[in-house]
């Protein structure tokens, strides 16, 4: 990790009492060139401390916290200021739980997100068809059926009259499922006598007939069609990921999902500043040993770390693939599909542990969430001389109520996605029925039974918009304004605690909360500003207001015109 300036011990003797007396922080008496960020309010996140006028900083490290007048008579002769020009600044927000280089591949490739309906999902597709090399492979992502007015999801019927050659292959938003063209079928050999692969489900109409729809394990069945992702694609995506995230307002992102094989083009883009993004990965399973041999990860500039693996429990509640105690009200055929055997994951959960490597599992179900935990719960029993051990539980959106408490009993960190709440609500009544949504992306009961919540989007499942997430979190209510007795309005946290989500609580979910997270003398000088102050606005204005400013070790990633 980048070691502290040793700005920070060449103290100002007069300057020290003088920040004594006013609460702030001292900073450094030293010919290094000091920054002041002044101009607005400036929350620090520091608990019983209202907004600052005023910070200092030089060589990527705060100085000093404190009224205006204080921090520029400390910052010695001629500094830099920084005019936020009445905008607001907040410690660098954290995106808790995203996937790095599918945020990059969105852009690249087709991106279904703004689909209103198969009508349009299929004009797109024809529209595609005709740019599409012979037999090449159509892929696409983002498309969720639940507000299009079919009120079902594609098939392989709708897409086979303008694709009837070409494979074409669309993700749903989720990741967790896609819909197949018969021609994608033909050249994957699916047809409709094929099995049912592990954790998977080849979604079939009522004469048997495979819909073309793949239900998460069974996606793998086709994903040869799309090809190898090339090196330089991949570097192109990554670059463009920053771009795009820095622009959100995002200092930093925990990547989920990594290929431990495109760790070291990662740790190389950061070096080369093509990446400017903190970067906190969560590689797959593969990569355990190598972790293991290896130790944490960290870059000399600090901002790339790997010290974490990501495993799957279950799938998605969108597609019916989240593990259930019962079935779908919706589906009483099915409860769902469990992705992972516990005598498959015990000796992986073992082996992390004994070496300190963090484990980040993907839950959605209640039933899934529930044996998360009790593995979990084993595993930590079997070894008591461990501690500090921060494994987090990924999503956590479906709980039984009496499994709440056990999260800040095991110290097992929910990592959830504030938006995924106020896009499904709008459909998990019809899934859950209403007496499960007691248990339903309950922030306030977590938070309430002593959890930390580490906050993230799920990009590009969902937008990634820091100005979203913020908003879901505090006002639980739709982009449209929605709501209803049923997306259960109390769950919803308070601005501080919205922003503790997505600023220290990720910091201290990822073993950084001495340098990240709020706004304090010695941490890095990561810094989200946004056009107005969204501590105060009505909730609603908070999806309007504008990324201005997106700082990362003191450099200015990101500044609107």
């Amino acid at each position: 990790m980048v070691r502290i300036s040793s700005l920070l011990v060449a103290l100002s003797a007069s300057f020290l009492a003088a920040c004594a007396r006013e609460g702030a922080a001292p900073a450094a008496d030293s010919p290094q060139q000091v920054t002041v960020f002044t101009g607005g309010p400036i929350y620090t996140g520091a608990d019983g401390k209202g907004p600052a006028e005023a910070v200092a900083i030089s060589e990527g490290v705060i100085l000093a916290v404190g009224s205006h007048d204080l921090v520029i008579a400390g910052a010695g002769d001629s500094p830099e200021i920084v005019d936020l020009k009445g905008a607001a600044m907040y410690p660098g927000f954290t995106d808790a739980h995203a996937h790095l280089l599918g945020i990059g591949m969105r852009e690249l490739t087709l991106n279904l997100e703004e689909v209103g309906s198969i009508a349009e999902l299929v004009s797109i597709v024809e529209a595609n068809v005709q740019h599409t090399g012979e037999n090449e492979t159509i892929f696409g992502r983002g498309w969720i059926e639940t507000g299009w007015p079919e009120g079902r999801m594609p098939t392989r019927d709708d897409l086979d009259p303008v694709s009837a050659d070409n494979p074409v292959l669309l993700s749903r938003a989720d990741g967790h499922a896609l819909v197949a063209n018969s021609a994608a079928l033909d050249a994957a050999g699916i047809d409709d006598e094929t099995p049912d692969p592990d954790g998977g489900k080849i979604e079939r109409d009522e004469t048997g007939r495979a819909t073309g729809i793949l239900i998460d394990h069974a996606q793998g069945l086709v994903r040869g069609l799309i090809g190898e992702t090339t090196d330089g694609k991949k570097r192109e995506a990554y670059a463009k990921a920053s771009d795009v995230y820095t622009s959100y307002g995002w200092t930093g992102i925990h990547a989920m999902s990594v290929d431990p094989g495109n760790v070291d083009m990662i740790e190389a883009l950061s070096g080369d500043g093509a990446l400017k993004l903190r970067v906190y990965n969560s590689i797959d399973q593969s990569g355990l040993d190598a972790l293991i041999g290896s130790g944490p990860r960290v870059t000399d500039n600090g901002r790339v770390i790997t010290r974490a693996i990501k495993l799957y429990m279950d799938g998605a509640l969108g597609s019916r693939g989240a593990a259930l105690m019962e079935a779908y009200s919706d589906r009483p055929d099915t409860s769902g599909l469990l992705l992972m055997k516990k005598d498959e994951a015990m000796p992986v959960l073992e082996k992390a542990l004994e070496a300190g490597v963090q484990v980040n599992t993907h839950a959605i179900g209640d039933r899934g969430n529930k044996l998360l935990l009790d593995w979990y719960e084993e595993t930590f029993a079997a070894h008591p001389d461990k501690t500090d051990i921060r494994w987090r539980d990924e999503h956590t959106q479906i709980l039984r109520t009496e499994d709440i408490p056990r999260y800040a009993e095991l110290g097992v960190i929910p990592s959830m996605q504030p938006s995924h709440a106020i896009g499904d609500l709008f459909f998990a009544v019809d899934r859950l029925g209403t007496d499960r949504l007691d248990g339903a992306y309950p922030w306030r009961s977590l938070i309430d039974a002593g959890s930390i919540i580490a906050g993230g989007s799920d990009a590009p499942v969902e937008r990634g918009d820091p100005r979203i997430e913020f908003y879901a979190a505090v006002a639980r209510r739709g982009v449209n304004g929605y709501s209803d007795e049923n997306w259960r309005p109390d769950q919803a946290v308070t601005r501080e605690e919205a922003l503790k989500m997505f600023t220290i609580w990720p910091a201290y979910a990822s073993f950084q909360e001495e340098t990240l997270g709020t706004i304090e003398p010695g941490k890095r000088a990561d810094f989200t500003v946004f056009s107005e102050d969204i501590m105060t606005i009505p909730e609603e204005d908070i999806l309007t207001v504008e990324p201005v400013m997106t700082v990362v070790d003191g450099e200015i990633i990101f500044r609107a015109e």
